[in-house]
């Protein structure tokens, strides 16, 4: 794959110790039904980390074109024609971002990740996982909305927590952190470091840095089934773990000042309205764009580099390569300019990585 056109990615679901997916299969026309498959990872150069999962298939989380090839080995055939000069430079050669569509039927484990101090220290790695949510939809589970926990409500000590986690005591752990609902539409930003969980019944895309780096405050899933140690700690042990956590206070009203994003039109014109969700004002590691579309129109891409461009309603065209809800593409650096055409309107999502 050589000319410079985007590459239109397979659904690449990932296995996961939670429960979820429904909405995710519905949302693509299927009849839906949750199962360990609730995440789909969006042009994808990052493997998961599921390593004690049976028959856990070659290089799981990877996104292949539709002819078979990983996108991961089509940017290393020529970085440059696909990332750009200047990306590779600051970043060498690798995307930078990972995005998903997430579908949560249970709440998820009350967990955190690495900012890149941690994530240098600790891991060895230049890309913590810092990463922001941006609503779908969702679903009441057991008669509760949705909802997400986010940031320590009180003051926490590493000995404290460690203390809880010790006695498992995971009601207490999740109390400690904002309960805050979930609508269509909102925007929430996670900077690492910050502790927090994805509620019951929330469907969104996530948008963060390349990396599978999630240190688990629960050892067991909401089943009760144990998780392997390591998918708690990530190598580092029982004490080390909570060298990972941001222990700032913040209440409600502070903690929804600081992570949720108001989003903002940038550009609109007879033909499209561009909303920027998530800015390099906002975290230096990625930006999320939303793009809608009312009829046909070509536009100059140039200025954003390599990106992923997300399909969340309608159909249409984008560089004669057919494009409809659910689906992705992994758009290169090399793109001037990118023609879009629909009858009945179509909107994207395009997720761009590090600035």
């Amino acid at each position: 794959m050589s000319s410079c056109k985007p590459v239109k990615l397979e659904y690449n679901r990932v296995w996961r110790l939670y429960f979820g997916g429904k909405l995710l299969d519905e949302f693509r026309g299927d009849s839906g039904s949750d199962g360990n498959f609730p995440e789909d990872w969006l042009a994808s150069v990052v493997t998961a980390n599921n390593p004690d999962r049976e028959n856990k298939p070659e290089n799981e989380g990877l996104s292949k074109a539709e002819n078979g090839e990983y996108l991961r080995d089509i940017i290393e055939s020529a970085p440059e024609m696909y990332l750009g000069k200047e990306h590779i430079e600051k970043h060498g050669c690798n995307f930078g971002v990972l995005t998903k569509f997430l579908d949560s039927a249970e709440r998820l484990p009350a967990q955190v990740h690495p900012d890149k101090n941690a994530a240098r220290n600790l891991f060895h790695s230049e890309f913590g996982k810092t990463e922001a949510w941006y609503i779908l939809g969702g679903r009441e589970i057991n008669g509760e909305k949705p909802y997400i926990l986010l940031g320590f409500k009180e003051d926490v000590t590493k000995e404290r927590l460690k203390n809880l986690f010790d006695k498992q005591d995971i009601p207490a752990m999740s109390a400690l952190m904002n309960k805050i609902p979930v609508n269509t539409g909102d925007v929430f930003l996670i900077e690492g470091g910050t502790p927090h969980a994805i509620g019951p019944g929330c469907f969104l895309i996530e948008i963060q840095e390349p990396t599978d780096y999630t240190i688990s405050l629960e050892k067991c899933n909401t089943l009760g089934e144990k998780m392997p140690d390591f998918l708690c700690h990530m190598g580092l042990g029982f004490d080390k773990m909570f060298d990972c956590f941001n222990y700032i206070r913040y209440s409600f009203d502070e903690i929804s000042a600081r992570y949720k994003i108001k989003p903002r039109i940038i550009e609109s014109e007879s033909s499209y309205i561009l909303t920027e969700l998530i800015g390099y004002h906002n975290t230096p590691c990625f930006s999320l764009r939303k793009l809608d579309i009312k009829s046909d129109f070509q536009y100059d891409f140039k200025e954003f580099g390599p990106s992923a461009m997300v399909c969340i309603d309608g159909e249409g065209y984008i560089d004669n390569i057919k494009i409809k809800k659910g689906e992705s593409l992994f758009m290169p650096a090399c793109l001037n300019g990118v023609s879009f055409r629909t009858e009945n309107g179509i909107s994207l999502i395009q997720c761009l990585p590090p600035c």
